[in-house]
C-alpha cells in the first residue's frame, strides 16, 4: 500500500564498491554520514566496504555503535550537551569540536578517554552555487573555526588536537574540493605538519556518473604526501545515490487551470516525506509514469504534483507526461534514499511511508509505521 520507500540494496553495494576502490587505491578512510542515510538494516553491508560511520550527536553515535560494531565511530556537533558527553566518549573513537570554546570545555576529557580529537575549521572559501542554506562558509557561519580564531587558541588547547576537519561541499565534484584544499593550505598550512589526520567532510558526489575520481584521489594523495596526514571522507549521498524510490498513488486529478496545468493530489507529501524538495528546493526525478523529453513547447499532459496536507506550498513539482493520469495510478520518484527517510515527519497526521528493501529481485518489508507511531511522536 502506498506510499512506501523502496531501497535497492544492490545499487547501494554498487556505490560502496566505487567508494571502496578509492580507499584501496589511496589508503584513505571513508565513513558513512548517517545524517543522510541511516537505514541500519544495511549497516552490515556498508561495514564490509567502508571504515565506519560518522554521527551528528548521541543517537547516531549509538546507532553506529550498536549496528556497525567494530567499525570506526566518529562524531561532530556544533555543540555538545554535558549530559551526552560521558556516553559519547565511551562509544566513539574520534570526536570533532566546532569551536575553540568547545575544545577547551571537553577536549581534555576526550583525550584522557583515548579518543582522537579534532577541530572543525572554516577555510572561508565558498564554492556553492544557489544553495546558500547549505554553505558553511557563508558570512556569519556558525560552523567551523576561522584562522583568526584558530591563531588565538591557547597552546594547551592546540596540543590536544590530532586532526582538522572541514565540510564545505554539497553535491559537488572534486574540482571544488581542490579549490577548497587550496584555501585550507593557504590559511592553515602552517599547522598541518603538526596533525595526524585531516577530514574532508562530506558533500562529495563520488558515485555520480560524471564525478572526477582521479582528481579526488590526487587531492587525497596531496595531503598524504605533503603533510603525512591520514585522510578521512564522510560522504552520505554517495553511499545511497540513486538507490531509493518513493512510490505513491494519485488521489485526485483536478481540471486544468489557466496555465494549462492540472493539480494532482498524491497520497505522499513533499513537506512530510521529502522535505528537501521544499528546503533545497529541487524537483525530484519521476521514474513512473514516462515523462516527455525536456524540449521547449513539447506537447503532453502537464501536471503539478502536490501532497494532501493543508500547506499550500506542499508541492513536489511540475511534470509533462506522455499519457494522462487517472485516480489510482501509481507514480514513482527516484533518488529517494538520501535525506528523505531521515527527515520524514507526521505533520497533519500524515502516516509515514513503509520502508521496503529490495535485494536482487525480492522486496521485503523492513519497517511499518502505523497510528501508534504518530501518537508516540507528538
Amino acid at each position: 500500500m502506498t506510499p512506501y520507500f523502496l531501497i535497492d540494496a544492490d545499487k547501494i553495494e554498487q556505490n560502496l564498491k566505487v567508494l571502496h576502490g578509492v580507499m584501496e587505491r589511496t589508503g584513505c578512510s571513508i565513513l558513512l554520514a548517517q545524517k543522510c542515510f541511516s537505514c541500519y538494516a544495511l549497516y552490515p553491508l556498508i561495514g564490509r566496504y567502508l571504515s565506519g560511520a560518522t554521527a551528528s550527536g548521541l543517537y547516531e553515535a549509538r546507532l553506529c555503535h550498536e549496528e556497525m560494531p567494530g567499525k570506526q565511530n566518529h562524531v561532530f556537533a556544533p555543540a555538545f550537551r554535558v549530559e551526552d558527553f560521558t556516553e559519547l566518549i565511551q562509544i566513539c573513537d574520534h570526536i570533532v569540536f566546532n569551536s575553540p570554546r568547545q575544545l577547551h570545555l571537553y577536549g581534555r576529557r576526550a583525550k584522557d578517554a583515548g579518543l582522537q580529537v579534532g577541530l572543525r575549521i572554516n577555510p572561508e572559501c565558498s564554492t556553492q552555487e544557489g544553495h546558500a542554506i547549505y554553505d558553511p562558509c557563508a558570512p556569519g557561519s556558525r560552523l567551523g573555526t576561522t584562522i583568526k580564531a584558530f591563531d588565538s587558541m591557547p597552546h594547551e588547547d592546540f596540543d590536544l588536537l590530532d586532526g582538522l576537519h572541514f565540510h564545505t561541499l554539497c553535491e559537488q565534484n572534486s574540482d571544488d574540493l581542490e579549490t577548497t584544499l587550496d584555501a585550507v593550505e593557504e590559511h592553515f598550512g602552517k599547522y598541518l605538519p603538526r596533525m595526524k589526520w585531516i577530514n574532508f567532510g562530506g558533500g562529495h558526489h563520488i558515485t555520480r556518473v560524471d564525478y572526477d575520481i582521479p582528481r579526488l584521489e590526487r587531492c587525497i594523495c596531496r595531503m598524504q604526501q605533503r603533510y603525512g596526514l591520514h585522510v578521512y571522507l564522510e560522504p552520505g549521498e554517495a553511499v545511497a545515490l540513486n538507490a531509493g524510490e518513493l512510490h505513491a498513488s494519485v488521489m485526485e486529478v483536478q481540471p486544468a487551470g489557466e496555465d494549462g496545468m492540472s493539480n494532482v493530489i498524491l497520497d505522499t507529501s513533499a513537506a512530510c516525506h521529502m522535505p528537501d524538495v521544499i528546503e533545497m528546493p529541487y524537483t525530484p526525478p519521476l521514474l513512473v509514469p514516462e515523462q516527455m523529453d525536456e524540449v521547449p513547447g513539447a506537447s503532453g499532459y502537464k501536471y503539478r504534483f502536490g501532497g494532501p496536507t493543508c500547506l499550500s506550498g506542499d508541492v513536489i513539482g511540475s511534470y509533462t507526461l506522455k499519457s494522462p493520469l487517472h485516480e489510482g495510478d501509481e507514480v514513482v520518484f527516484g533518488d529517494m534514499a538520501i535525506y528523505s527517510m531521515v527527515k520524514t515527519n507526521t505533520f497533519n497526521g500524515m502516516p509515514l511511508p513503509d520502508i521496503y528493501i529490495r535485494n536482487k529481485s525480492e522486496a521485503v518489508l523492513w519497517k511499518h509505521f502505523d497510528y501508534a507511531t504518530f501518537k508516540n511522536r507528538v
